[in-house]
């Protein structure tokens, strides 16, 4: 039963714990340790010792000998080499999916495209970066190959926290609409190739954007 419950503990600070490094909650090199966030959640330092070792195996944190934990700052390079590989993952695809997705499918589609957020608040911005995986991700589903989809997903979780970054500095509302509802249109004529360089497009201007905003922000978390 002991066994169980630590299980369980090390589950709850895991989650919490990788919500806040996401989310920005704990920012981007920022220095952690182990009874301070054991204090915070309640519990003894193992479960929160456990669930830091496994952060440092995602590559969201570090550990220090005798110094503690740091949240792994995100770099420019990480940045650009995350996108390349989203993008030719990404764009392959979209290719694949313009040939297998229903209409109810593609209706799905059009309604996360809508999604958008507000700019400092929450829980609209959780809900916005929810359903912008669940478009990208029901797109790599619809490739019809599992493979590439459990691909895509790695790298979305991956961005998940430059998505965070970015809905802090600027607003992405308009250019994540137009770029999906255009990537969907393709979809819909089912022309692979346009799908294809629409998506790959897209995946360039959520780039480009993040670059300049997080550049022009000293507070957006980013290191050059």
């Amino acid at each position: 039963m002991p066994e169980k419950r630590g299980k369980s503990l090390t589950e709850q600070a895991y989650a919490i714990l990788r919500e806040r490094v996401i989310v920005g909650e704990l920012a981007p090199g920022v220095d952690v340790s182990e009874p301070e966030l054991a204090e915070q959640l309640q519990m003894s330092k193992t479960p929160v010792r456990e669930a830091l070792a496994r952060l440092c195996v995602e590559g969201l944190m570090e550990a220090f000998p005798r110094r503690g934990y740091r949240v792994t700052p995100v770099t420019l390079k990480d940045m650009n080499d995350l996108f390349a590989i989203r993008g030719a993952l990404e764009g392959t695809a979209a290719a694949l999916a313009a040939q297998n997705l229903t209409e109810t499918e593609l209706e799905t589609l059009d309604g996360l495209a809508d999604t958008t957020y507000i700019v400092g608040e929450n829980v609209s911005t959780k809900t916005f970066v929810a359903s912008n995986e669940r478009f990208h991700s029901a797109i790599a589903s619809g490739s019809g190959n599992p493979r590439l989809h459990s691909l895509v997903m790695t790298h979305l979780e991956e961005c998940a926290r430059l998505f965070y970054m970015g809905t802090r500095v600027r607003d992405i509302n308009p250019e994540t609409t137009n770029d999906h509802h255009r990537i969907v249109a393709f979809l819909r004529q089912r022309d692979s190739e346009k799908a294809r360089l629409a998506m790959i497009e897209h995946n360039e201007n959520t780039r480009k954007g993040l670059l300049a905003a997080m550049v022009a922000n000293p507070q957006s978390g980013i290191s050059l």
